[in-house]
C-alpha cells in the first residue's frame, strides 16, 4: 500500500541548474556523440564513493546487455556539459533482479572508464553509500527525459514501505529512474523499487538500501567482470 498524506503536504519538486553527483545517462551512445549532439537522456544516476572510485549507482530497470553503449554525463544542464561525457564499461546487478525483476533489487552499479588518466571520482565527488532512516528528510533528483535541460530535486521525509522507501513529492517523471536519494550526505537510494519509482504522480519509490546493497558494492569495487542483463528497460506495472 502507498503512503499516505494530505495532499496540502505534499512538495513540488523544483527545477536547478546541477545536483551534487549527479547526472543523465545517454543510450545507445558512444565517442560522446549522443550528448554532445544534444541527444535525449533516458535515465538518471550519480557517482557513489568506492575503494574503486569508477562506479555509479542507478536503477536495474534503467540498464540492459552488459552495459555497453551507455554514457554518463555529469552534472549536466542547458547546453553544458561541465565534467565531460564518460563510458560505462561494465555493470553489477543483484541476482535477484536478474532472476525476476524483484522491485526490492532495483539497483545498479555501473563501472565508468578512466577520461584522460582521470576515474571519475577524480572529478566528481562519490556520494557514499548510507542505510536509510523513515521520518527524517531526504532530498531526491532526477533528469526529466528529453533533451539537455536540468535536474528536479526535492526534499521531504522518507517513509518506509514493505518493499522500500517512499517519499511524497509532486512533479517527477519518466528520466528520473536512478536518480539519488541522499540523507545527510549518503546515498541511501535510487528512484525505482515498486512500480519503477512510482506511478503516480505524486509518490516516489526506491529499492532499499541495506546488506545486499553494501555487499553488492563491495562485488563491483573488487574489480571483477560484470553481469549481463538479457532483457532491460523493463515495463513498469502502472
Amino acid at each position: 500500500m502507498a503512503p499516505q498524506a494530505a495532499y496540502a503536504d505534499v512538495p513540488t519538486a523544483q527545477q536547478v541548474e546541477t545536483v551534487p553527483s549527479a547526472g543523465a545517462l545517454f543510450y545507445p551512445s558512444a565517442f560522446g556523440l549522443l550528448p554532445r549532439l544534444g541527444g535525449p537522456h533516458f535515465c538518471s544516476a550519480s557517482v557513489v564513493d568506492s575503494p574503486s572510485r569508477d562506479l555509479l549507482a542507478t536503477a536495474a530497470h534503467c540498464v540492459l546487455g552488459p552495459g555497453a553503449f551507455i554514457e554518463f554525463a555529469p552534472l549536466l544542464h542547458d547546453d553544458e556539459l561541465p565534467k565531460g561525457v564518460w563510458t560505462v564499461t561494465e555493470m553489477y546487478i543483484d541476482p535477484s533482479w536478474q532472476k525476476s525483476f524483484d522491485p526490492r533489487h532495483d539497483l545498479a552499479l555501473l563501472r565508468i572508464a578512466p577520461r584522460d588518466g582521470k576515474k571519475i571520482e577524480d572529478v566528481v565527488p562519490g556520494i557514499p553509500l548510507g542505510l536509510p532512516r523513515a521520518g527524517e528528510p531526504v532530498t531526491v533528483s532526477g533528469y526529466p527525459i528529453g533533451t539537455r535541460g536540468r535536474p528536479l530535486t526535492c526534499t521531504a521525509p522518507l517513509e518506509t514501505i514493505p518493499d522500500g522507501s517512499a517519499i511524497h513529492c509532486n512533479g517527477f517523471g519518466d528520466g528520473t529512474s536512478g536518480g539519488p536519494w541522499v540523507q545527510d550526505g549518503r546515498l541511501v537510494g535510487v528512484i525505482g523499487g515498486p512500480e519503477q519509482g512510482g506511478c503516480a504522480p505524486d509518490v516516489e519509490y526506491s529499492t532499499p538500501f541495506g546488506a545486499d546493497t553494501l555487499a553488492l558494492l563491495a562485488r563491483a569495487a573488487s574489480g571483477g567482470k560484470g553481469d549481463l542483463l538479457p532483457i532491460g528497460f523493463t515495463a513498469n506495472d502502472c
